[in-house]
């Protein structure tokens, strides 16, 4: 049943948290459009349009201090995210409306990516419960990063700022800026009790099991297996990870020697820095070591088609 028509206070606005700076970003008029399409659909909605500086978690607090059935968050997998820390554990259920670059979330879940059909997923869809990732407590729908990716978000911002080049552009750019002097990462990683140190230009975890070959590479069949999953490599030149990527598009990166994956239901990764960069859902953080992951079985609760 929908979770709109199990709620006594149905005909109540339902509340949304929409970053203007997500994608394409959007303005005021977006904002009405979506309000729009929620009347059509049979639903009030009540928009929050947050601005340069404004944080959606903030705004999912205070929507949250009403206890309401059901909170919205429209933009990207980083908006979503933090609307989802928020939500997560409780028993308000998050509904999407994928409006940033990329949307992993909401593809993997099937939720549609048409403003208006999204919109009749929250109204009509059902509440199912997935998994979220954890670190230092801070929680994660897709993935967290340290190394590679990191500094290719740092390498992109900078060329945003400094040359006004366009997301898109810049991440190209940095991106090969970055893989001509990959970083090369001196930690240890504790896995469910086994120890492994681990001297490699990326850790990728991911909350549940990626597809990392072939045309779904990207892309997870399930989020509620209760497991992070956990992959590195052994190769440390620009030359080895295009071999891995070439691999991975042939369907043959799990035969790499170099190729290392693990499953756990807790990480624990110690590093001999003191802080050191992670991005979480394609947010980029500065944290303490050594970094706590988790996983967080069926914690939050999202509409669905």
């Amino acid at each position: 049943m929908p979770v709109l028509a199990q709620s006594p206070a149905a005909s109540a606005a339902v509340p949304l948290i929409l970053n203007g700076l997500a994608g394409a970003r959007h303005t005021e008029q977006e904002a009405k459009k979506i309000e729009a399409a929620f009347r059509e659909a049979g639903c009030a909605c009540s928009v929050e349009l947050l601005a340069q500086g404004d944080s959606p978690r903030e705004a999912a607090l205070r929507a949250m201090k009403a206890q309401p059935r059901l909170l919205v968050a429209a933009g990207g997998d980083g908006t979503l995210g933090a609307v989802a820390d928020v939500v997560r554990g409780t028993k308000t259920a998050l509904g999407v409306l994928p409006m940033g670059t990329l949307n992993h979330f909401a593809r993997d879940l099937g939720i549609p990516l048409d403003l208006d059909d999204a919109v009749r997923t929250i109204v009509a869809g059902k509440q199912i419960a997935v998994d979220v990732g954890e670190v230092n407590g801070l929680c994660f729908l897709n993935n967290a990063s340290l190394g590679l990716y990191p500094d290719i978000v740092r390498e992109r911002t900078r060329q945003q700022r400094r040359l006004g080049r366009s997301k898109r552009a810049a991440m190209l750019w940095a991106t090969l800026a970055v893989l001509d002097r990959p970083p090369l990462l001196d930690l240890r990683l504790e896995l469910d009790g086994g120890v492994r140190d681990c001297g490699a230009p990326f850790v990728f975890i991911g909350n549940n099991h990626y597809a990392l070959e072939g045309f779904d590479i990207g892309r997870r069949e399930r989020l509620d297996a209760g497991l992070l999953t956990v992959y590195t490599t052994r190769s440390t030149s620009a030359g080895g990870l295009l071999m891995l990527a070439l691999r991975a598009l042939a369907g043959r990166l799990r035969q790499a020697d170099d190729f290392v994956e693990s499953s756990a239901r807790s990480l624990r990764v110690a590093s001999r820095r003191p802080q050191v960069f992670v991005a979480t859902d394609g947010e980029l953080r500065m944290m303490e070591t050594p970094l706590e992951f988790r996983i967080r079985p069926r914690a939050l609760q999202v509409i669905v088609p």
